[in-house]
């Protein structure tokens, strides 16, 4: 249906040639529909492409959301079948079913479902997106209650090992295929993913076993399970990821692949950590189809993103990225590989872990317990005939100097480091003992980022904030009669909080003549960070006051996540 669609829509010019084919390069790269990728991005609304259809195959276009349908209706068409053909029984009037269908003109989908309910089919049509919206809701799996699985379970049957020198194998293999076990880390994983979590934090203390999860940056407490199973948890997990389970005394990483259906997979990268109380387990949740690699998407002010994209698009240099760890340094250097992502370049990527798979992008994963570090496979790379080298982080002299050479040798190198500003990359480079003079010779531009929490659109609302706290945190005289601030009040789609996704604050420094200059003088942070504002830049602080203006976080957050500006005078 999608290429008779595209050709109606622009036959009746509702939308151009143009815009067809960038719908039709986000359908092949998400493998959605193209009616889901015109609204997605915008070109035509939901409503837009329902009337659409209604007119041209003369059925009643219906609003999904204003049906209350009738459960026992729902159970007519088995949800396979549903999520095939993209459809939904609405109501059943005699010996008549009213399908609503995406596309009305799909005569074999009629006929499976006539088929299978004995009905006569009287399609309507509805969104696509409204279609999966009742249909995710329909045939949801029940929330996982941990007082369910804990239920009727007798401890005693699970406790292992009570010290290290009793640890038995056989013991632990028992205990972590107990169903109780089974269940309890499934429910761990599911509902970490229904929650949106992207870490979840399993810790052994001396007296209670807690489980965290960290939602839009922040850890809350899920559950604490009973302290007799922390060895059978820890040993499920361990199988589950590959990982030695008669080892308990050195850290491990491993990985867990999940299948979710509907063609999903998620990953969690497991990390095992030997405490004195037992084994703390972290595990990141991984999962693709939410990686946001639209750099236009990621929180960019236009100046910034703009002298971004100029410094990833020289032919040669370094564009380093600077932030704490989870401060979306990847997804940022991910989204600039996607925009140079193109046939005639080569580009190649040292990561340690490799987190996505990205398609036309040779990836390395490092191991450094066979000698494969970030040196060694920056040295590889440069036998390998590159455009484009991305090293995971510059961690050692070594490192940075191969990095430095490529870049003044005709690569473009993108890497991370963590420092706390864009200023106090230069210094952090010279303490490694890079000379000012390659610095200045090799670094394009350098990127400072954090995350910052967003209001929950559905409770958002505007609150009065005292000129003296605005004073405090950065507004000047003149901005702080127009500033207007928003905050969450909290509702069932934000769990509560107020806040609901991240979005990035960004401090994008260009190595101006000026700036290099200043570092070969051997001026300190302090003046590379005056000079920077001079010339324009916004600070990170400076960014997420902009980002609280616009109503999109709360000062709470910018607070929390960027430090005042004391620059030099």
């Amino acid at each position: 249906m999608s290429n008779r669609l595209g050709e109606l829509l622009v036959r009746e010019k509702l939308i151009s040639l143009q815009q067809l084919r960038q719908a039709q390069e986000e359908q092949r790269r998400t493998g959605q529909s193209l009616s889901y990728a015109l609204a997605k991005m915008g070109i035509l609304s939901d409503r837009e492409i329902t009337d659409f259809l209604s007119q041209q195959y003369r059925v009643q276009a219906i609003d999904l959301s204003e049906y209350e349908i009738d459960p026992e209706v729902l159970k007519l068409v088995p949800q396979e079948v549903c999520q095939r053909h993209k459809v939904v029984p609405v109501s059943r009037t005699g010996a008549t079913l009213i399908l609503a269908m995406a596309d009305p003109s799909n005569l074999h989908a009629i006929d499976d479902i006539k088929f299978l309910t004995g009905y006569n089919i009287e399609p309507v049509v509805a969104s696509e997106a409204a279609i999966q919206r009742v249909l995710e809701k329909a045939f949801a799996q029940p929330e996982i209650s941990y007082d369910e699985i804990m239920e009727g379970f007798d401890e005693k049957e699970i406790e292992v090992a009570a010290t290290e020198e009793e640890v038995n194998v056989t013991d632990l293999e028992r205990a972590s295929e107990d169903a109780p076990v089974v269940r309890l880390c499934n429910a761990i994983l599911l509902n970490a993913i229904k929650k949106r979590a992207s870490d979840i934090h399993i810790e052994p203390y001396e007296k209670q076993l807690r489980v965290r999860y960290r939602i839009d940056g922040v850890l809350h407490e899920e559950m604490t399970p009973p302290l007799k199973l922390k060895n059978a948890i820890a040993s499920r997990l361990k199988i589950m990821a590959s990982l030695d389970i008669a080892e308990r005394r050195l850290p491990q990483d491993g990985r867990i692949k999940l299948k979710l259906g509907k063609g999903r997979e998620m990953d969690f990268r497991v990390s095992v950590l030997p405490t004195i109380w037992g084994e703390k387990i972290v595990l990141r949740l991984l999962d693709k189809s939410n990686l946001q690699l639209d750099m236009t998407k990621l929180g960019f002010e236009p100046k910034a993103l703009a002298d971004f994209r100029q410094a990833i698009y020289q032919p040669y240099g370094m564009v380093l990225v600077t932030g704490p760890t989870g401060s979306g340094k990847t997804t940022t250097l991910y989204s600039a590989l996607t925009e140079l992502n193109k046939m005639e370049t080569n580009i190649s990527t040292a990561e340690d872990p490799v987190e996505y798979n990205l398609h036309g992008i040779n990836q390395v994963q490092m191991h450094d317990d066979i000698g494969l570090n970030f040196a060694a496979a920056l040295r590889a790379f440069l036998r390998q005939d590159p455009d484009i080298i991305m090293v995971g982080e510059i961690r050692d002299f070594e490192t940075a100097e191969i990095a430095v050479k490529a870049a003044l040798t005709g690569h473009l190198v993108l890497s991370t480091l963590h420092t706390n500003d864009a200023p106090s990359t230069v210094t952090r480079l010279l303490n490694m003992g890079v000379e000012p003079f390659l610095v200045t010779a090799s670094v394009n531009l350098v990127l400072a980022q954090r995350l910052a929490r967003r209001i929950c659109e559905s409770c958002r609302v505007e609150v009065r904030t005292d000129a003296e706290a605005l004073r405090e945190v950065g507004y000047s005289p003149a901005e702080i009669p127009h500033v207007r601030t928003f905050k969450g009040t909290g509702c069932r789609e934000c769990n509560g909080t107020g806040y609901r996704g991240r979005i990035a604050l960004y401090e994008v420094m260009p190595f101006t003549d000026r700036l290099k200059e200043m570092v070969l003088q051997g001026c300190s942070s302090a003046e590379l960070k005056a000079e920077m504002i001079r010339e324009g830049v916004k600070t990170l602080r400076m960014s997420g006051l902009t980002k609280v203006v616009e109503g999109i976080t709360t000062i709470d957050e910018v607070v929390r996540v960027t430090a005042a500006d004391a620059v030099a005078s």
